[in-house]
């Protein structure tokens, strides 16, 4: 991907991630990786990237603080989370269950809950892609990979 339509860096805002569980901390320290290897970010009106992407929950609602490379501020925008609450429900729910599943050493329960898991994340991406629509252009795998930040998110605020 060329770098002018990526994110380069990505910044979870708000107190320090101490406090999540080893499968939450794992889906976070994967979805950065990830995103930080191949994605396609591009906000509208902005000039070219590669982006630092400050993400974080403001009063409640979910904030893409959009910056250059070097720190200087290009853009942020503002979602509501209603629209996410119930995936957001729903993935940490399966979280719980597979970090149960695997504890027990059931395959065939964490095959189902991984199944179920890839729906949500699906589910979410474009929900995502269609709340940035106009704003912020990404593709779907980026979509997917961030809402694993936001459910981390979320996570921090209510545990």
């Amino acid at each position: 991907m060329p770098q002018s339509t990526r994110i380069g860096q990505v910044v979870l805002e708000g107190e320090a991630l101490t406090r999540l569980n080893d499968e939450l901390e794992a889906d976070r320290a994967a979805a950065v990786a990830d995103i930080l290897h191949e994605n396609r970010f591009v906000p509208a009106g902005a000039p070219d990237g590669p982006y630092t992407l400050h993400l974080g929950l403001v009063e409640g609602r979910l904030a893409f603080d959009i910056r250059r490379a070097d720190g200087t501020p290009i853009t942020a925008v503002v979602l509501a989370m209603g629209p996410f609450r119930r995936l957001i429900k729903d993935y940490l729910m399966m979280v719980h269950a597979h970090a149960e599943a695997v504890s027990e050493g059931r395959e065939a329960r964490i095959q189902a809950i991984d199944m179920g898991r890839r729906g949500v994340h699906n589910e979410a991406a474009e929900l995502l892609r269609k709340r940035l629509e106009g704003k912020i252009e990404v593709d779907f795998d980026t979509a997917r990979r961030l809402f694993t930040l936001i459910c981390v998110l979320h996570q921090r605020i209510t545990h």
